[in-house]
């Protein structure tokens, strides 16, 4: 019985078991499990020695790890993928049946999958908002889709050198701006916001006549006010059940090894489990 689960804390609120689990019902494969575990930083390294030592249990295929996990793992890996290196964030581990630890960052490629299914291939300009760990996600997204300059809008200047960096890492050019003016970050062609609940809610007032394509990594509360209004202004929006789906379908077919998940089946199975929360 192969087992797998997503650690973070707090963790009450994932979605993956839904979407994971739809994908295994989809897939045939019945014997599979996925659950959920309240895990910190602390104790993290402990939680997977234990892996190994529950005989009878099934094998363990992978983790989903959400915050404050997606660094703090790096050091407990016998393997970090390219992509999760560049970020130095790691949302999955793949766990080989000779005990090996296999560290990837599906966000990334998750990211850039949620843009062109909405036909949105390549860009002149885009504008980030916030500059947490998912916006330095968002970076490594935009490498692969934005042919010019980013501008990052942060609150403090320590973040603004953070965006800064992360850029010349990843080669992309930002440029920094105060949150203050963040309005600015709108008439951009792509706009993607990675701030928490209620922090861009003030800017649905000033979304353009002529909107381009707002990405809200945010999926509940949904839509958000400024996802609300951008779609009333006829702009285009990607919303966060559509990088969760996926980066999901992703991790599935790493840690299953079938291919190609069932997208469909699981943005159903997330859509309905939003529906009844």
């Amino acid at each position: 019985m192969p087992r797998a689960a997503v650690l973070g804390s707090p963790i009450a609120h994932s979605l993956s078991p839904v979407l994971h689990r739809a994908a295994y019902t989809e897939l045939g494969l019945a014997d599979w499990t996925y659950d959920r575990y309240e895990v910190d930083e602390a104790a993290l390294p402990g939680f997977l020695a234990g892996l190994a030592d529950q005989p009878g249990c099934g094998r363990w295929a992978g983790l989903s790890l959400t915050m404050p996990l997606k660094r703090a793992v790096i050091p407990l890996l016998d393997e970090v993928s390219d992509t999760a290196s560049a970020v130095e964030a790691v949302n999955t581990l793949v766990l080989t049946e000779d005990g090996r630890r296999l560290g990837d960052n599906t966000d990334i490629p998750g990211m850039v999958a949620a843009l062109r299914e909405r036909g949105v291939e390549r860009v002149d300009s885009a504008a980030v908002l916030g500059a947490g760990a998912t916006a330095s996600s968002a970076l490594a997204a935009l490498a692969q889709v934005c042919d010019g300059e980013v501008t990052a809008y942060v609150r403090s200047g320590t973040r603004a050198d953070e965006m800064r960096g992360w850029g010349e890492r990843l080669g992309v050019a930002v440029r920094t701006a105060a949150w203050e003016d963040a309005a600015g970050a709108l008439s951009a062609p792509l706009v993607i916001s990675t701030t928490p609940a209620g922090t861009a809610d003030a800017l649905a007032a000033a979304v353009p006549e002529r909107p381009g394509t707002l990405f809200d990594v945010l999926y509940d509360p949904w839509p958000t006010a400024l996802a609300s209004a951008w779609a009333g202004r006829g702009g285009a929006v990607v919303g966060g059940l559509d990088l969760l789906v996926h980066q999901a379908v992703l991790q599935v077919e790493l840690m299953t090894g079938r291919k190609p998940a069932p997208l469909a089946a699981m943005r159903a199975a997330g859509e309905a489990a939003l529906h009844r929360s």
